[in-house]
């Protein structure tokens, strides 16, 4: 009988990477700390994309059957020009690269709420908190909790997304990991006055787009706003002020829906401004500090493979720290396996970022012209990418 006490790891980020990954370890017979710091788990969001070898992740969580109940279905995408007048209709799947009936698409929240449900009777979570401080030892990792708590643990994953504290306060400031790809957005809910269902409508003019998107039918729609700036805008980071009125002045004089866009940006509730980028690190772990997911190697929306890569990144990370007891060794053969799987989704995001969102009039009526000829797929290395990766098998050690 082994009575050998079992290895503590502490998993920051209770979204999809650290809840996926939370799974595994306790599966590997790890005793798993979550801590997230908001106050519960979070719901809504837009729908996400899992694509390719990700399915096969969930498939062996068994949680496959509940995510395609969540499966949101749209039916179409269509694009109109600056005016809104219709240009083509396609499938999703023509854009993304992705496999129909195979692929799944589901609501942010849902999915959170699914993979929680897979780890909250075998996990720790400690919500409403965060890691102050680490210090990384021979023997272990002590940690400072935001809620004054100290404890140490074998190993401290981050999963806590794009903006990772734990990568902050292990690597260092995140400007030299983050790679600025050239836009802003806004992301919000509004009134769904066209009465859109299981579609999307998408406008552009050069160096701007606008998103309406119904997964479902409803009463509320996702809207979003994106545009081409040079320079990422930093001053409008912490002030929700500043952001409304950079967004409403960048799309200040366009027509179809963009002013009824703009009154609902201003009155939003849920806006979430972010600019478009990646994290690309030269190394996904330092001592027993690793990171997962978009803080290790955020694709982008622009890719539509973060949460892919989250789930994949998720199974091998917890695969290989249960393959033996060296935690180098086995954050060495997570980024062997995984490395060249990430570049190649990252990749996808000069695709994605051309057919969204075109930056010169020539670009954009190159894009049109494709669009309706929609007997290439746009995306064409999109389908390759989600499925470049052959999962390995992993048993406990």
């Amino acid at each position: 009988m082994n009575t050998a006490p079992k290895r503590t790891i502490l998993v920051s980020g209770a979204s999809i990477a650290g809840p996926a990954l939370a799974y595994w370890l306790h599966r590997y017979g790890f005793a798993v700390t979550v801590v997230e710091k908001a106050a519960a788990l979070r719901g809504g969001g837009y729908p996400i994309d899992i694509r390719g070898t990700a399915v096969e992740v969930v498939r062996r969580m068994g949680v496959l059957p509940r995510l395609r109940d969540a499966h949101v279905g749209v039916r179409r995408i269509s694009f109109v020009d600056a005016e809104g007048r219709p240009i083509a209709d396609l499938r999703p799947e023509v854009l993304s690269g992705g496999e129909e009936g195979h692929d799944l698409e589901i609501p942010r929240g849902e999915l959170a709420e699914i993979l929680y449900g897979a780890i909250r009777d075998d996990v720790e979570l400690l919500f409403n908190d965060s890691i102050a401080t680490l210090h990384d030892h021979d023997g272990g990792v002590d940690v400072t909790f935001r809620g004054g708590a100290r404890r140490t643990f074998d190993l401290v994953i981050g999963a806590d997304g794009i903006h990772s504290h734990t990568r902050g306060l292990t690597f260092g400031p995140e400007e030299p990991y983050h790679r600025y790809l050239g836009h802003s957005f806004a992301g919000f809910t509004m009134p769904n006055h066209l009465g859109l269902a299981h579609e999307g409508l998408t406008w552009n003019v050069p160096g701007r787009t606008a998103v309406l998107y119904a997964p479902r039918a409803g009463d509320r729609v996702h809207a979003f706003l994106n545009f081409l700036r040079p320079d990422p805008p930093l001053d409008a980071f912490r002030d929700p002020a500043a952001q409304r009125d950079l967004v409403a002045g960048t799309f200040a004089g366009y027509a179809w829906e963009i002013p009824r866009m703009v009154a609902a940006l201003r009155d939003s509730d849920d806006l979430f401004f972010d600019v478009v980028g990646q994290i690309h690190m030269p190394r996904w772990s330092t001592g027993r500090v690793a990171l997962v997911g978009d803080a290790a190697y955020a694709p982008s929306f622009f890719s539509g493979q973060g949460s892919s890569l989250a789930l994949v990144g998720a199974y091998v990370l917890a695969g290989e720290l249960a393959a033996g007891p060296d935690h180098a060794d086995a954050y060495e053969r997570y980024e062997r396996t995984l490395r060249s799987f990430v570049e190649m989704n990252q990749a996808l995001a000069t695709e994605g970022s051309a057919g969204l969102s075109p930056r010169t009039p020539e670009d954009l009526a190159r894009r049109n012209e494709a669009l309706r000829d929609p007997s290439p797929v746009l995306n064409s290395t999109g389908r390759h990418a989600h499925s470049a990766l052959t999962l390995p098998g992993y048993d406990a050690a």
